[in-house]
């Protein structure tokens, strides 16, 4: 497959990148910034840059056409300040979709947050990215378009993934590694019959492709 993945250097989709190249995938990753194409190398992607809060949809959907999927993996990124929130967690995702509409991409995996929610109140920094990322979520969810899954995870460590997560609508709070993310992500999209889904994942007992393989249809 040819998976199109927009903040192709942010941390999961660095992993992410790494398991689709190894595992016979063209990885494409969306990027910023030039400097950041040598990592997206070295992970077996191949790098565009491209902003996507300055882009258009035409521009977007150029990139995007003749991929399988493409995951939208993208994030302002702490101390980013709250109007970055709505340009980039909920504008450029709402901008991906619309551009995979376009090109005719149907698979639509989104990386949001446990806690995601258009309604949450609150003036932080993390309360508004809360309200954006369930807004994206929201809108992603209304289109007919895509075969969407929207992957929530829990509060994110840098600890050597360990293969066994829990992954449900529900799983209640708790920690995930990014890796497992990653490799949850690689799972849901080998497995067209998780879209319409948003799921919750957390640390757990089960492996990766078992959790994937059951939650699947459900």
């Amino acid at each position: 497959m040819r998976i199109v993945i927009a903040g192709g250097h942010g941390q999961i989709a660095l992993r992410l990148e790494r398991l689709l190249s190894a595992g016979g995938h063209e990885a494409v990753g969306v990027i910023r910034s030039p400097e950041q194409a040598a990592a997206l190398r070295d992970a077996g992607a191949e790098p565009v840059v491209l902003d996507l809060e300055s882009a258009g949809v035409d521009e977007v959907a150029e990139v995007l056409r003749g991929a399988d999927a493409a995951v939208f993996a993208a994030g302002a990124g702490p101390g980013s300040g709250i109007p970055r929130k709505d340009t980039v967690d909920r504008g450029a995702a709402v901008l991906f979709a619309d551009a995979a509409e376009r090109a005719g991409v149907r698979r639509y995996v989104v990386v949001s947050s446990m806690g995601a929610d258009a309604r949450h109140e609150g003036d932080g920094q993390f309360d508004a990215y809360l309200r954006a990322k369930g807004a994206a979520d929201d809108d992603i969810r209304a289109r007919s378009g895509l075969d969407w899954t929207i992957l929530r995870p829990g509060a994110l460590t840098d600890d050597a993934g360990t293969g066994l997560v829990r992954l449900a609508a529900s799983t209640g709070r708790g920690p995930v590694p990014r890796d497992d993310v990653a490799a949850v992500l690689s799972e849901l999209l080998d497995t067209p019959a998780t879209a319409g889904l948003t799921l919750e994942l957390i640390n757990g007992s089960v492996p990766v492709s078992v959790a994937v393989r059951d939650i699947a249809g459900n």
